[in-house]
Protein backbone atom coordinates (compact mmCIF):
# COMPACT_ATOMS: atom_id res chain seq x y z
CA UNK A 1 0.00 0.00 0.00
CA UNK A 2 1.36 3.27 -0.99
CA UNK A 3 0.90 5.99 1.62
CA UNK A 4 3.38 8.76 0.69
CA UNK A 5 4.13 9.34 4.17
CA UNK A 6 7.49 10.43 6.02
CA UNK A 7 7.57 11.52 8.96
CA UNK A 8 9.16 14.81 10.20
CA UNK A 9 9.94 12.43 13.66
CA UNK A 10 11.49 8.66 13.29
CA UNK A 11 11.12 6.91 16.51
CA UNK A 12 14.48 6.49 17.70
CA UNK A 13 14.42 2.79 18.58
CA UNK A 14 10.84 2.15 16.17
CA UNK A 15 12.18 4.16 12.90
CA UNK A 16 9.21 2.22 11.38
CA UNK A 17 6.39 3.40 13.21
CA UNK A 18 3.58 4.73 10.89
CA UNK A 19 1.58 7.40 12.72
CA UNK A 20 -2.31 6.93 12.32
CA UNK A 21 -2.58 10.92 12.58
CA UNK A 22 -0.29 11.04 9.69
CA UNK A 23 -2.15 8.58 7.38
CA UNK A 24 -5.85 9.71 8.40
CA UNK A 25 -4.66 13.18 6.89
CA UNK A 26 -2.95 12.15 3.82
CA UNK A 27 -5.95 9.68 3.30
CA UNK A 28 -8.38 12.60 3.80
CA UNK A 29 -6.41 15.44 2.03
CA UNK A 30 -7.17 12.89 -1.05
CA UNK A 31 -10.59 12.40 -0.48
CA UNK A 32 -11.59 16.30 -0.07
CA UNK A 33 -9.73 16.73 -3.43
CA UNK A 34 -11.01 14.20 -5.49
CA UNK A 35 -14.25 14.46 -7.23
CA UNK A 36 -15.22 10.45 -6.38
CA UNK A 37 -14.81 11.69 -2.55
CA UNK A 38 -17.86 10.96 -0.37
CA UNK A 39 -19.14 11.92 2.68
CA UNK A 40 -20.01 9.10 5.44
CA UNK A 41 -21.10 9.62 8.72
CA UNK A 42 -20.47 7.11 11.19
CA UNK A 43 -23.31 6.86 14.10
CA UNK A 44 -22.97 4.99 17.34
CA UNK A 45 -25.75 4.95 20.25
CA UNK A 46 -25.83 3.80 23.60
CA UNK A 47 -28.07 1.79 25.47
CA UNK A 48 -28.44 5.54 27.41
CA UNK A 49 -30.31 6.87 24.31
CA UNK A 50 -27.18 8.83 23.42
CA UNK A 51 -25.65 8.98 20.25
CA UNK A 52 -22.43 10.26 18.58
CA UNK A 53 -21.96 11.36 15.30
CA UNK A 54 -18.66 11.02 13.12
CA UNK A 55 -18.24 13.03 9.82
CA UNK A 56 -15.88 12.09 7.54
CA UNK A 57 -15.23 11.47 3.93
CA UNK A 58 -13.95 8.50 2.04
CA UNK A 59 -12.39 7.52 -1.11
CA UNK A 60 -14.57 4.52 -2.79
CA UNK A 61 -12.07 1.86 -4.64
CA UNK A 62 -8.94 3.44 -2.95
CA UNK A 63 -6.70 0.95 -1.97
CA UNK A 64 -6.63 2.59 1.59
CA UNK A 65 -10.02 3.06 2.47
CA UNK A 66 -10.89 -0.04 4.33
CA UNK A 67 -7.92 0.25 6.64
CA UNK A 68 -8.99 3.76 7.05
CA UNK A 69 -12.78 2.70 8.22
CA UNK A 70 -11.65 -0.18 10.13
CA UNK A 71 -9.48 1.69 12.16
CA UNK A 72 -11.56 5.05 12.74
CA UNK A 73 -14.26 2.44 13.62
CA UNK A 74 -12.15 0.68 16.33
CA UNK A 75 -11.01 4.46 17.17
CA UNK A 76 -14.75 5.60 17.84
CA UNK A 77 -15.88 2.62 19.43
CA UNK A 78 -13.42 2.78 22.47
CA UNK A 79 -13.36 6.53 22.36
CA UNK A 80 -16.82 7.34 22.62
CA UNK A 81 -18.01 4.30 22.45
CA UNK A 82 -21.29 2.88 21.50
CA UNK A 83 -23.55 -0.86 20.84
CA UNK A 84 -25.92 0.28 18.19
CA UNK A 85 -23.56 1.50 15.10
CA UNK A 86 -24.81 3.04 11.72
CA UNK A 87 -22.61 3.75 8.95
CA UNK A 88 -24.44 6.78 6.78
CA UNK A 89 -23.73 6.95 3.27
CA UNK A 90 -22.16 3.77 2.15
CA UNK A 91 -24.11 0.51 2.36
CA UNK A 92 -20.58 -1.28 1.29
CA UNK A 93 -18.27 0.06 4.21
CA UNK A 94 -21.60 -0.97 6.34
CA UNK A 95 -20.98 -4.62 5.16
CA UNK A 96 -17.33 -4.81 5.00
CA UNK A 97 -17.29 -3.28 8.99
CA UNK A 98 -20.40 -5.92 9.96
CA UNK A 99 -18.27 -8.76 8.70
CA UNK A 100 -14.82 -7.32 10.58
CA UNK A 101 -17.11 -7.66 13.79
CA UNK A 102 -18.94 -10.77 12.68
CA UNK A 103 -18.62 -13.79 15.10
CA UNK A 104 -15.96 -15.38 13.23
CA UNK A 105 -14.06 -11.79 12.14
CA UNK A 106 -10.87 -10.35 13.30
CA UNK A 107 -12.65 -7.97 16.20
CA UNK A 108 -14.26 -10.74 18.36
CA UNK A 109 -12.63 -8.94 21.58
CA UNK A 110 -13.84 -5.55 20.67
CA UNK A 111 -17.65 -7.37 19.94
CA UNK A 112 -17.82 -9.50 23.08
CA UNK A 113 -15.92 -7.15 25.73
CA UNK A 114 -18.64 -4.39 24.71
CA UNK A 115 -21.20 -6.54 24.45
CA UNK A 116 -20.37 -8.83 27.54
CA UNK A 117 -18.79 -6.51 29.77
CA UNK A 118 -19.90 -3.18 28.68
CA UNK A 119 -23.00 -2.91 27.78
CA UNK A 120 -24.83 -6.29 28.30
CA UNK A 121 -26.31 -6.00 24.90
CA UNK A 122 -25.08 -7.36 21.33
CA UNK A 123 -22.97 -4.97 19.03
CA UNK A 124 -25.04 -4.34 15.26
CA UNK A 125 -23.85 -2.66 12.57
CA UNK A 126 -25.92 -1.67 9.89
CA UNK A 127 -25.61 1.25 6.83
CA UNK A 128 -28.22 4.15 6.82
CA UNK A 129 -28.86 6.61 4.16
CA UNK A 130 -26.95 9.61 4.65
CA UNK A 131 -29.84 11.51 4.88
CA UNK A 132 -31.41 10.02 8.03
CA UNK A 133 -28.19 10.80 10.12
CA UNK A 134 -29.61 11.52 13.52
CA UNK A 135 -28.23 14.59 15.47
CA UNK A 136 -26.12 14.17 17.92
CA UNK A 137 -27.23 13.30 21.46
CA UNK A 138 -24.31 13.51 24.23
CA UNK A 139 -24.51 13.30 28.19
CA UNK A 140 -22.65 15.66 29.89
CA UNK A 141 -22.64 16.08 33.71
CA UNK A 142 -20.91 17.48 36.50
CA UNK A 143 -18.74 15.67 38.48
CA UNK A 144 -16.08 15.76 41.81
CA UNK A 145 -14.83 19.02 43.22
CA UNK A 146 -16.19 18.79 46.27
CA UNK A 147 -13.88 19.07 49.37
CA UNK A 148 -15.93 19.39 52.68
CA UNK A 149 -15.70 17.34 55.40
CA UNK A 150 -13.80 14.12 56.17
CA UNK A 151 -13.04 12.54 53.26
CA UNK A 152 -10.90 9.29 51.50
CA UNK A 153 -9.50 9.09 47.87
CA UNK A 154 -8.73 5.93 46.01
CA UNK A 155 -6.68 5.65 42.74
CA UNK A 156 -5.97 1.39 42.27
CA UNK A 157 -3.15 1.19 39.77
CA UNK A 158 -1.89 -1.90 38.38
CA UNK A 159 1.16 -2.18 40.03
CA UNK A 160 0.50 0.10 43.50
CA UNK A 161 -2.91 1.55 44.88
CA UNK A 162 -2.70 4.97 46.57
CA UNK A 163 -5.04 6.30 49.21
CA UNK A 164 -5.50 9.88 50.88
CA UNK A 165 -7.47 11.14 53.75
CA UNK A 166 -8.46 14.58 53.66
CA UNK A 167 -10.27 17.60 56.43
CA UNK A 168 -12.17 19.94 54.16
CA UNK A 169 -9.39 19.57 51.63
CA UNK A 170 -6.48 19.11 53.11
CA UNK A 171 -4.40 15.72 52.73
CA UNK A 172 -3.83 14.45 56.40
CA UNK A 173 -2.48 11.40 54.97
CA UNK A 174 -1.67 9.44 51.94
CA UNK A 175 0.54 6.68 51.08
CA UNK A 176 1.34 4.40 47.81
CA UNK A 177 0.87 0.27 48.62
CA UNK A 178 2.68 -2.11 46.44
CA UNK A 179 0.53 -4.58 45.05
CA UNK A 180 0.12 -7.44 42.15
CA UNK A 181 -3.60 -7.31 40.98
CA UNK A 182 -3.55 -7.82 37.08
CA UNK A 183 -3.41 -11.90 36.94
CA UNK A 184 -4.50 -12.31 40.47
CA UNK A 185 -7.59 -15.37 39.59
CA UNK A 186 -9.08 -14.96 43.24
CA UNK A 187 -11.04 -11.50 43.62
CA UNK A 188 -10.72 -11.58 47.42
CA UNK A 189 -6.50 -10.23 46.14
CA UNK A 190 -8.59 -7.01 45.02
CA UNK A 191 -11.11 -6.42 48.02
CA UNK A 192 -9.02 -6.98 50.88
CA UNK A 193 -6.00 -4.56 49.62
CA UNK A 194 -9.16 -1.98 48.61
CA UNK A 195 -10.30 -2.51 51.86
CA UNK A 196 -6.95 -2.94 53.54
CA UNK A 197 -6.46 1.19 51.96
CA UNK A 198 -9.49 2.62 53.43
CA UNK A 199 -9.32 1.39 56.99
CA UNK A 200 -5.64 2.89 56.92
CA UNK A 201 -6.73 6.05 55.61
CA UNK A 202 -9.52 6.30 57.80
CA UNK A 203 -7.64 5.88 60.78
CA UNK A 204 -5.98 9.34 60.33
CA UNK A 205 -9.94 10.98 60.41
CA UNK A 206 -12.56 11.57 63.11
CA UNK A 207 -15.03 10.28 60.88
CA UNK A 208 -15.57 9.19 57.64
CA UNK A 209 -18.18 10.91 55.84
CA UNK A 210 -17.36 9.97 51.89
CA UNK A 211 -15.38 8.16 49.69
CA UNK A 212 -14.23 8.31 46.24
CA UNK A 213 -11.98 5.60 43.93
CA UNK A 214 -10.81 5.33 40.81
CA UNK A 215 -9.78 2.81 38.82
CA UNK A 216 -8.87 1.70 34.91
CA UNK A 217 -11.63 0.31 33.41
CA UNK A 218 -15.45 1.48 32.71
CA UNK A 219 -17.60 1.66 35.70
CA UNK A 220 -21.58 2.48 35.31
CA UNK A 221 -23.31 3.52 38.93
CA UNK A 222 -20.40 2.09 40.69
CA UNK A 223 -20.66 -1.37 38.92
CA UNK A 224 -17.80 -2.86 37.95
CA UNK A 225 -18.45 -3.25 33.74
CA UNK A 226 -15.01 -3.87 32.96
CA UNK A 227 -11.48 -3.58 34.40
CA UNK A 228 -7.90 -4.67 33.29
CA UNK A 229 -7.33 -4.99 36.96
CA UNK A 230 -9.30 -8.05 37.17
CA UNK A 231 -8.47 -9.56 33.94
CA UNK A 232 -7.44 -13.02 35.37
CA UNK A 233 -10.49 -13.40 37.35
CA UNK A 234 -12.99 -15.77 35.42
CA UNK A 235 -16.27 -14.23 33.96
CA UNK A 236 -18.14 -16.61 36.35
CA UNK A 237 -16.20 -14.79 39.41
CA UNK A 238 -16.22 -11.57 37.57
CA UNK A 239 -20.28 -11.24 37.49
CA UNK A 240 -20.55 -12.82 41.02
CA UNK A 241 -17.74 -11.31 42.90
CA UNK A 242 -16.21 -8.58 40.94
CA UNK A 243 -19.17 -6.44 39.19
CA UNK A 244 -20.59 -5.19 42.46
CA UNK A 245 -17.52 -4.85 44.74
CA UNK A 246 -18.08 -1.19 45.14
CA UNK A 247 -21.38 -1.39 46.06
CA UNK A 248 -20.99 -4.39 48.82
CA UNK A 249 -18.16 -1.60 50.20
CA UNK A 250 -20.23 1.31 49.79
CA UNK A 251 -22.81 -1.17 52.55
CA UNK A 252 -19.96 -1.65 54.95
CA UNK A 253 -19.20 1.76 55.27
CA UNK A 254 -22.89 2.66 56.05
CA UNK A 255 -23.81 3.69 52.82
CA UNK A 256 -21.98 6.79 52.96
CA UNK A 257 -22.19 8.39 49.72
CA UNK A 258 -19.51 6.58 47.28
CA UNK A 259 -18.29 6.83 44.16
CA UNK A 260 -16.23 4.79 41.49
CA UNK A 261 -15.11 6.01 38.37
CA UNK A 262 -12.16 5.46 35.25
CA UNK A 263 -9.00 6.78 36.61
CA UNK A 264 -8.80 8.74 33.44
CA UNK A 265 -11.50 10.91 34.20
CA UNK A 266 -10.40 11.64 37.77
CA UNK A 267 -6.47 12.41 35.67
CA UNK A 268 -8.47 14.62 34.31
CA UNK A 269 -10.56 16.17 36.79
CA UNK A 270 -7.49 16.61 38.91
CA UNK A 271 -5.69 18.70 36.00
CA UNK A 272 -9.02 20.79 35.57
CA UNK A 273 -9.00 21.23 39.16
CA UNK A 274 -5.01 22.42 39.58
CA UNK A 275 -5.11 24.46 36.40
CA UNK A 276 -8.48 26.01 36.52
CA UNK A 277 -9.20 25.07 32.96
CA UNK A 278 -11.88 22.84 30.94
CA UNK A 279 -11.62 20.66 27.71
CA UNK A 280 -9.13 18.46 29.20
CA UNK A 281 -7.42 15.21 28.90
CA UNK A 282 -5.79 13.33 31.36
CA UNK A 283 -3.88 11.01 30.11
CA UNK A 284 -2.14 8.30 32.56
CA UNK A 285 0.80 5.97 31.72
CA UNK A 286 0.67 3.17 33.42
CA UNK A 287 0.71 -0.76 33.54
CA UNK A 288 -1.83 0.41 30.91
CA UNK A 289 -3.16 3.35 29.30
CA UNK A 290 -5.69 5.23 30.86
CA UNK A 291 -7.49 8.40 29.86
CA UNK A 292 -10.65 10.78 31.05
CA UNK A 293 -11.81 13.90 29.68
CA UNK A 294 -13.30 17.14 31.48
CA UNK A 295 -15.48 18.92 28.23
CA UNK A 296 -15.51 22.64 27.45
CA UNK A 297 -18.69 23.00 30.36
CA UNK A 298 -16.47 21.24 32.71
CA UNK A 299 -18.51 18.00 33.18
CA UNK A 300 -17.98 14.72 31.64
CA UNK A 301 -19.66 12.50 29.53
CA UNK A 302 -20.45 8.87 29.34
CA UNK A 303 -17.90 8.20 26.49
CA UNK A 304 -15.73 5.50 27.14
CA UNK A 305 -12.08 7.18 26.46
CA UNK A 306 -10.43 3.65 26.60
CA UNK A 307 -6.95 4.85 24.53
CA UNK A 308 -5.83 1.40 25.13
CA UNK A 309 -7.06 -0.46 22.56
CA UNK A 310 -7.19 2.83 19.78
CA UNK A 311 -4.73 1.94 16.83
CA UNK A 312 -1.99 4.78 16.46
CA UNK A 313 0.26 2.65 14.20
CA UNK A 314 -1.10 1.60 11.37
CA UNK A 315 1.76 -0.28 9.73
CA UNK A 316 0.44 -4.11 8.92
CA UNK A 317 3.26 -5.26 11.38
CA UNK A 318 2.59 -3.34 14.35
CA UNK A 319 3.52 -4.63 17.75
CA UNK A 320 0.43 -7.08 19.51
CA UNK A 321 -1.60 -6.47 22.33
CA UNK A 322 -1.62 -9.25 24.42
CA UNK A 323 -5.13 -8.91 25.75
CA UNK A 324 -7.04 -7.68 22.41
CA UNK A 325 -4.48 -9.38 20.36
CA UNK A 326 -4.80 -6.11 17.97
CA UNK A 327 -1.93 -4.26 16.58
CA UNK A 328 -0.51 -1.10 17.06
CA UNK A 329 -3.11 0.23 20.05
CA UNK A 330 -1.98 2.30 22.60
CA UNK A 331 -1.68 0.15 25.21
CA UNK A 332 1.57 -1.04 23.60
CA UNK A 333 3.08 2.97 22.58
CA UNK A 334 2.18 4.81 26.22
CA UNK A 335 2.45 2.63 28.72
CA UNK A 336 4.78 0.40 30.94
CA UNK A 337 4.64 -2.34 28.52
CA UNK A 338 5.92 -0.40 26.05
CA UNK A 339 9.04 0.36 27.80
CA UNK A 340 9.67 -3.70 28.11
CA UNK A 341 9.14 -3.87 24.25
CA UNK A 342 11.59 -0.89 23.53
CA UNK A 343 14.38 -2.38 25.94
CA UNK A 344 15.95 -4.87 23.63
CA UNK A 345 16.28 -2.22 20.73
CA UNK A 346 17.63 0.16 23.35
CA UNK A 347 20.13 -1.87 24.21
CA UNK A 348 19.01 -2.83 27.96
CA UNK A 349 19.14 -6.49 28.68
CA UNK A 350 16.50 -7.23 31.22
CA UNK A 351 15.13 -10.76 32.07
CA UNK A 352 11.64 -10.96 30.24
CA UNK A 353 10.60 -12.88 33.27
CA UNK A 354 11.17 -9.70 34.90
CA UNK A 355 7.62 -7.18 35.98
CA UNK A 356 6.76 -4.50 33.87
CA UNK A 357 6.75 -2.35 36.87
CA UNK A 358 10.27 -3.33 37.68
CA UNK A 359 11.50 -3.29 33.92
CA UNK A 360 10.46 0.48 34.32
CA UNK A 361 12.01 1.45 37.36
CA UNK A 362 15.88 -0.31 36.06
CA UNK A 363 15.44 2.12 33.04
CA UNK A 364 14.66 5.37 35.17
CA UNK A 365 17.59 4.34 37.16
CA UNK A 366 19.47 4.39 34.00
CA UNK A 367 17.98 7.56 32.73
CA UNK A 368 18.75 9.36 36.56
CA UNK A 369 22.08 8.40 35.45
CA UNK A 370 22.17 10.04 32.14
CA UNK A 371 22.47 6.86 30.15
CA UNK A 372 21.75 7.39 26.47
CA UNK A 373 20.31 4.11 26.80
CA UNK A 374 17.26 5.30 28.34
CA UNK A 375 17.26 8.82 26.81
CA UNK A 376 17.07 7.01 23.30
CA UNK A 377 13.83 4.98 24.98
CA UNK A 378 12.58 7.57 25.91
CA UNK A 379 12.44 10.15 23.12
CA UNK A 380 10.70 7.07 21.46
CA UNK A 381 7.92 7.19 23.61
CA UNK A 382 7.64 11.31 23.21
CA UNK A 383 7.16 10.66 19.27
CA UNK A 384 4.81 8.15 19.67
CA UNK A 385 3.16 11.06 22.00
CA UNK A 386 3.25 13.46 19.92
CA UNK A 387 1.55 11.76 16.56
CA UNK A 388 -0.96 10.12 19.13
CA UNK A 389 -2.01 13.44 20.50
CA UNK A 390 -3.04 14.46 17.02
CA UNK A 391 -4.31 11.81 16.29
CA UNK A 392 -6.76 11.92 19.57
CA UNK A 393 -7.62 15.93 18.83
CA UNK A 394 -9.53 14.30 16.41
CA UNK A 395 -12.17 12.45 18.33
CA UNK A 396 -11.88 15.64 21.51
CA UNK A 397 -11.72 18.90 21.88
CA UNK A 398 -8.98 19.80 23.28
CA UNK A 399 -7.28 22.76 25.37
CA UNK A 400 -4.81 21.12 27.66
CA UNK A 401 -3.41 17.21 28.08
CA UNK A 402 -2.38 16.39 31.47
CA UNK A 403 0.53 13.77 31.59
CA UNK A 404 0.46 11.17 34.17
CA UNK A 405 1.34 7.82 35.56
CA UNK A 406 4.90 6.19 36.01
CA UNK A 407 6.13 6.49 32.91
CA UNK A 408 6.55 9.97 33.02
CA UNK A 409 8.10 10.13 36.24
CA UNK A 410 11.31 11.84 36.72
CA UNK A 411 13.67 13.66 33.43
CA UNK A 412 12.18 10.68 31.72
CA UNK A 413 8.81 12.23 31.70
CA UNK A 414 10.22 15.61 30.97
CA UNK A 415 12.15 14.05 27.95
CA UNK A 416 8.56 12.51 26.67
CA UNK A 417 6.80 16.07 26.94
CA UNK A 418 9.58 18.08 25.40
CA UNK A 419 9.63 15.64 22.52
CA UNK A 420 6.02 15.25 22.12
CA UNK A 421 5.82 19.14 22.13
CA UNK A 422 8.18 19.33 19.17
CA UNK A 423 6.42 17.25 16.93
CA UNK A 424 3.00 18.93 17.72
CA UNK A 425 4.76 22.30 16.88
CA UNK A 426 6.36 21.06 13.79
CA UNK A 427 4.19 18.22 12.07
CA UNK A 428 0.94 19.70 13.10
CA UNK A 429 1.04 23.85 14.11
CA UNK A 430 -2.81 23.62 13.84
CA UNK A 431 -3.21 21.56 16.51
CA UNK A 432 -2.51 24.16 19.46
CA UNK A 433 -2.90 21.80 22.73
CA UNK A 434 -0.99 22.92 26.05
CA UNK A 435 0.45 19.81 27.50
CA UNK A 436 1.57 19.33 30.66
CA UNK A 437 3.84 17.92 33.45
CA UNK A 438 1.92 17.80 37.21
CA UNK A 439 4.11 18.64 39.87
CA UNK A 440 5.65 16.18 41.61
CA UNK A 441 3.66 16.46 44.54
CA UNK A 442 0.65 16.83 42.16
CA UNK A 443 1.25 13.26 40.85
CA UNK A 444 0.95 11.88 44.41
CA UNK A 445 -1.36 13.44 45.85
CA UNK A 446 -3.47 15.28 42.81
CA UNK A 447 -5.35 11.93 41.63
CA UNK A 448 -6.84 10.36 45.11
CA UNK A 449 -7.31 14.27 46.05
CA UNK A 450 -9.60 14.15 43.06
CA UNK A 451 -11.43 10.93 43.51
CA UNK A 452 -12.01 11.82 47.34
CA UNK A 453 -13.76 15.03 45.72
CA UNK A 454 -15.97 12.52 43.76
CA UNK A 455 -19.03 11.98 45.96
CA UNK A 456 -21.67 14.68 47.18
CA UNK A 457 -22.47 15.04 51.04
CA UNK A 458 -26.09 15.64 52.29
Amino acid sequence: MNTHISPKFKAPLDPDFLPASLFNREYLKDAKASSHGIKVNFVLERPNGRTSVYETQILPGDERTPLYCERLLKALLWVRGGVNVHIAGSVEIAEQLEKVYAAAGPHTFDRDFLARRVYLQDLTIKPLDLSATPAPNELSSGIGRHLDGCRIGFDLGGSDRKCAALIDGKIVHSEEVVWDPYFQADPSYHLEGIRDSLKRAAAHLPRVDAIGGSAAGVYIDNEVRAASLFRGVSDENFDKHVRKMFLDLQKEWGDIPFVVVNDGEVAALAASMSLGCNSVLGVAFGTSLAAGYVNHNGGITDWLNELAFVPVDYRSDAPIDEWSKDLGVGSQYLTQQAVARLCPAAGIDLPDTMPFPERLLEVQALMAAGDDRAVKLYDTIGVYLGYSLAHFASFYELGTVELMGRVTSGKGGEIILEKAREVLAEEFPECTIEVNLPSEKSRRHGQALAAASLPTIG
